[in-house]
């Protein structure tokens, strides 16, 4: 059983920056994949970005590059840097990770951008 801890979510001005974080229970260069979705009000989750353990990576074509995930493997962690936030990126953010042939969830953590 992996545990996962998000935190960095907040209210923030469109156009501001947020960094979310996610610390794992097991060591994350172990894991084959890390991720982080998003479900908006009243909307489907989407996958936002995934690292996997080769170091290909990927991004919902809509953020722009204006999104990065990455890793910290002395940390135990997995970050999504947010720049250039726009009101559309409000939703509950979630990290996924995926160890052996198990997908682990966390709870999320709310991001908010006023216009």
């Amino acid at each position: 059983q992996v545990q996962l801890v998000e935190s960095g979510g907040g209210v923030v001005q469109a156009g501001g920056s947020l960094r979310l974080s996610c610390t794992t229970s097991e060591s994350v260069a172990s894991l084959r994949s890390v991720a982080w979705s998003r479900q908006a009000p009243l909307k489907e989750t989407e996958l936002v970005a995934v690292l996997r353990a080769d170091g290909t990576m990927n991004y919902l074509d809509s953020l722009k590059g204006r999104f990065t995930i990455s890793r910290d493997n002395a940390k135990n962690t997995v970050y999504l840097q947010m720049s250039g936030l726009k009101p559309e990126d409000t939703a509950v953010y979630y990290c996924k990770v995926v160890h052996g042939t198990t997908a682990y969830w966390g709870r999320g953590t709310h991001v908010t951008v006023s216009s």
